[in-house]
């Protein structure tokens, strides 16, 4: 029998690694212009995820996060760290000046500009409230996105014990931020690290 007229099964694959494999310097470049270039008062970890994620979908969730751990550990800005981070992964070495050049060219330029004027006419009392104005949207756009990624980040109750170790570590012990994670990251290895019953349990299914 012929397998002319038998039609292959069509193949489905997902919208992210497609749009990651389809986006060129160029796009990296443009995307990381814009955040770079719009994400005002400090709230930069909410423009990198609406921009990278729900926006491009280049990475999802769980990698923004694991992203997002690595830069705040290392040293520099999250901005840069994150920018280099998504460059390499969408296009290697290219991806990654692209994306960091975006990124802080904005920046920059207009900073460069801000530090004059605030030179001249930062005693304002109408430019002190408009800093602390910005200053507190600052705030509330990183807690959206902490809330944001933490429904689907934590999956289970006690990673809340996690997070208010993390509070307590540097709010109240007054430690680094790195040392605090790598404290908290030692303790999520040892408590998630699959223990012999679990792997005996697996076995027997």
């Amino acid at each position: 029998m012929s397998d002319a007229g038998i039609k292959p099964a069509p193949q489905t694959a997902s919208t992210a690694p497609a749009a990651a494999g389809t986006a060129s310097v160029l796009d990296i470049f443009i995307e990381f212009l814009i955040i770079g270039a719009t994400s005002f008062g400090g709230g930069v970890v909410a423009y990198l995820r609406n921009g990278l994620v729900a926006k491009r979908e280049w990475v999802d969730d769980k990698e923004f996060v694991e992203m997002l751990s690595i830069s705040q550990t290392l040293p520099g800005l999250n901005a840069t760290n994150m920018a280099i981070l998504v460059g390499d992964k969408l296009r290697g070495a290219l991806g990654s000046i692209a994306a960091i050049v975006g990124v802080c060219l904005p920046g920059a330029v207009l900073m460069y500009i801000a530090g004059m004027l605030y030179h001249e006419h930062g005693d304002r009392p109408l430019v002190t409230a408009a800093l602390k104005g910005v200053a507190a949207a600052a705030v509330g756009l990183i807690l959206a996105t902490a809330m944001q990624l933490g429904k689907k980040s934590l999956s289970h109750n006690h990673d809340l014990i996690f997070i208010a170790l993390t509070v307590i570590g540097v709010n109240r012990l007054h430690q680094s931020v790195p040392r605090v994670l790598i404290a908290v990251g030692i303790l999520a290895i040892l408590w998630y690290y699959p223990r012999k019953s679990d792997k005996r349990g697996e076995a027997t299914q």
